[in-house]
């Protein structure tokens, strides 16, 4: 007998464009993006088409497997504390740095499309790998904290966090055709209490850096990006806690007495170093006045957070493709998957998940762009809690749609299963989010009329749709209610799909907007992914099974 022919397996997922194949972002793009920078369309289809090919995904697959490799003391016995990475993670930054996915967009001109330009290049190469996609992420939030808080600092760092120029050596910043920045904010005994911090900060005025120099001493748990060229942090100054710029290498090319003592051993995003730290007298800049860290932090944390929404709906987007690729080309009980009415349930279901993340994710990105402050600080804090929330059960969904194949490490699903809940957790977890909606709402009420506004644009196309903006309006009240982070999730939830119901009435195919409308607003939906009403259902899951990989 001949065991060994090979039949009804699925060929490689590969040759396809990552942008040019997903219509909800390339229609993103043409609204927002186009009009002020067709050469940026253009780089936005190159790098899709690198996104999608074997090389690119080679590349992913190496970063993960051979992880980053802590170096504490060189032979001779003399501390190191760097990092080492597979030459096939600088590649992925190179081209990540490389096609102005750190800060560039806050060097350009309010509403050229910049940063809705950059949302969708780090969308798109997200999907390759999202781990490495962490230091690119917090470079582009650094910069708009530092030309807020610290003028004179940010003349002399945000050009390098600008440049497209990689360059992973350790050495002092003006010696370095690139920058990138990394993180340290939580502490053993804190967590996401920041203001618990006890790193303690104490004024060195002439010290080896230009500007107001500190020495810190203290232990974050938490440092993303060990190797970057420096890192924002928080410390106890005589005010009170405040934030810190804290550069790897000192201007005279002496390093700083940041001691790595190990890197974490994570669930998932492991071709990123995430690491606990020392800090022995470190010598670091002020960012902004003493006693308002927290305070200056937050201008990074509402980048980043954007980013978290991006990256979400990458991974939901990277597992979709997968899916609907295997269920054209695999065949059960006499017919393809693709045409099981059943299956056609869920990967429409699936795909409806993760245009609304998408729409909503570009959208938040223009509104940075268009420098609508008020809509941008509730709408992040509503899709960082509510996309990021969804990308685990969309991931374990597609998952299992391959079955037994989806589980094996050489898909690509499982990295992404591990990857899914990261997003949810790093820079706040759900409550800590939901909480923070609560208090944008109650202290700064312009939000919540920029997102009415935003709403109202959508008003008379459906009578649910409607009745669910009428019940945003009064969001206020329910905010200020003595019970209401008893009911914060609650409302969150509601806000975050009545804005993503709005975006797609204006913006998506008709089927489309229908089917999220009845299942997500009026509720004619079970509790798990491929419930959709036949009624409304089968005709959106054409159009969205189409969307999600066109043919």
């Amino acid at each position: 007998m001949r065991t060994h022919d090979v039949t009804n397996q699925v060929p490689t997922l590969q040759g396809h464009d990552v942008y040019g194949g997903d219509p909800a972002l390339t229609e993103a793009v043409d609204r927002w993006v186009r009009p002020h920078d067709p050469d940026g369309v253009r780089a936005l289809h190159e790098l899709g088409r690198l996104a999608g090919t074997p090389e690119a995904r080679t590349w992913a697959d190496q970063a993960d497997r051979v992880g980053p490799l802590l170096r504490t003391h060189a032979p001779t016995g003399e501390r190191l504390d760097e990092v080492e990475f597979h030459p096939a993670y600088h590649r992925l930054m190179e081209v990540a740095v490389g096609e102005g996915l750190t800060a560039e967009p806050w060097t350009r001109p309010e509403g050229t499309g910049a940063h809705a330009r950059r949302a969708a290049g780090f969308l798109v190469w997200s999907q390759v790998e999202a781990a490495h996609m962490c230091p690119v992420s917090m470079t582009y939030s650094a910069a708009p904290a530092l030309l807020a808080n610290a003028p004179g600092l940010a003349e002399q760092w945000v050009p390098g966090l600008a440049s497209r120029g990689y360059d992973p050596v350790l050495r002092p910043r003006a010696k370095k055709p690139g920058l990138t920045v990394g993180m340290g904010m939580t502490e053993k005994q804190g967590g996401s209490d920041v203001r618990a911090n006890t790193t303690r900060a104490l004024a060195a005025p002439g010290g080896p850096l230009e500007g107001e120099t500190y020495r810190l001493t203290g232990h974050k748990w938490f440092c993303s990006a060990p190797m970057s060229d420096g890192f924002l942090v928080l410390g106890q100054a005589d005010a009170g806690v405040t934030c810190f710029l804290l550069p790897r290498v000192l201007d005279d090319g002496t390093r700083n007495a940041i001691r790595i003592q190990r890197l974490k051993d994570k669930l998932g995003n492991r071709a990123n170093a995430s690491s606990e730290i020392e800090l022995e007298e470190a010598w670091a800049l002020r960012v902004g006045d003493e006693g308002r860290g927290v305070r200056t932090i937050i201008d990074m944390v509402a980048s980043t957070r954007l980013d978290c929404v991006l990256g979400s709906t990458a991974t939901m987007r990277a597992a979709l493709t997968r899916a609907v690729h295997h269920a054209r080309h695999r065949s059960a009980f006499g017919a393809r998957l693709v045409d099981q009415p059943l299956m056609r349930n869920v990967l429409g279901d699936l795909a409806l998940e993760t245009e609304a993340a998408t729409v909503l994710g570009m959208r938040l990105a223009h509104a940075v762009d268009a420098g609508e402050h008020e809509l941008s600080r509730l709408g992040v804090a509503l899709g960082k809690f509510w996309v990021c929330k969804r990308t685990a059960p969309v991931v374990a969904e597609a998952l299992e749609c391959l079955g037994g194949n989806g589980y094996v490490e050489e898909n690509g699903l499982a990295r992404l299963y591990r990857e899914a809940p990261l997003n949810s957790i790093w820079e706040g977890s759900g409550n800590v989010n939901a909480l923070d909606v609560l208090r944008a709402i109650a202290r700064e009420p312009a939000s919540l009329a920029a997102l009415g506004k935003e709403l109202a644009l959508a008003r008379g196309y459906d009578p649910g749709l409607d009745a669910a903006i009428d019940a945003c309006e009064e969001a206020g009240a329910a905010a200020l209610a003595d019970d209401a982070p008893w009911g914060a999730r609650r409302l969150v939830e509601r806000l975050a799909l009545t804005l993503q119901a709005a975006l797609l009435v204006r913006h998506s195919p008709g089927p489309v907007a229908d089917a999220f409308v009845a299942s997500r607003v009026r509720g004619e939906h079970g509790a798990v992914f491929g419930t959709l009403d036949a009624g409304l259902g089968q005709q959106a899951a054409r159009t969205l099974i189409e969307r999600a990989l066109p043919s």
